[in-house]
């Protein structure tokens, strides 16, 4: 016959969500302890810790799920008010996007969504 183990106690293998993420990497900011302490108060290896300040750092710890979509409120504009083509535009049409902070982002339909994305986020501080 073969004994087997349990092991009880909290799961090692955790999942955080970005959320919780965020939360942390906030608070060991603010809390004035070195990373292995803070670490340590809140049962999170330092490594990842570190990992995740990295990553918010550079703008890719985010509240949005990976694979989910980013919606936003659109409202089509009447005809008179719509967005005329520009002269260096040769005749393409351009979208105008009003950011969250008021800002305008005019682009035309050719501009790739993911250019638009980066500019977008720059526009609103996102990328610091």
């Amino acid at each position: 016959m073969t004994n087997a183990t349990v092991l009880t106690g909290p799961e090692r293998r955790r999942r955080w969500t970005a959320a919780e993420k965020q939360r942390l990497v906030a608070e060991s900011v603010s809390a004035g302890l070195s990373i292995a302490e803070f670490a340590r108060r809140h049962d999170v290896h330092p490594n990842l810790l570190h990992s995740w300040r990295r990553q918010a750092k550079v703008g890719a710890l985010s509240a949005l799920p990976e694979a989910g979509a980013r919606l936003v409120p659109v409202t089509i504009a009447a005809e008179r008010t719509a967005a005329r083509p520009t002269g260096d535009d040769e005749g393409g049409s351009a979208i105008e996007v009003v950011l969250r902070n008021g800002r305008l982002l005019r682009v035309t339909e050719r501009a790739s969504p993911r250019r638009v994305a980066q500019l977008a986020d720059a526009l609103e501080g996102a990328l610091r």
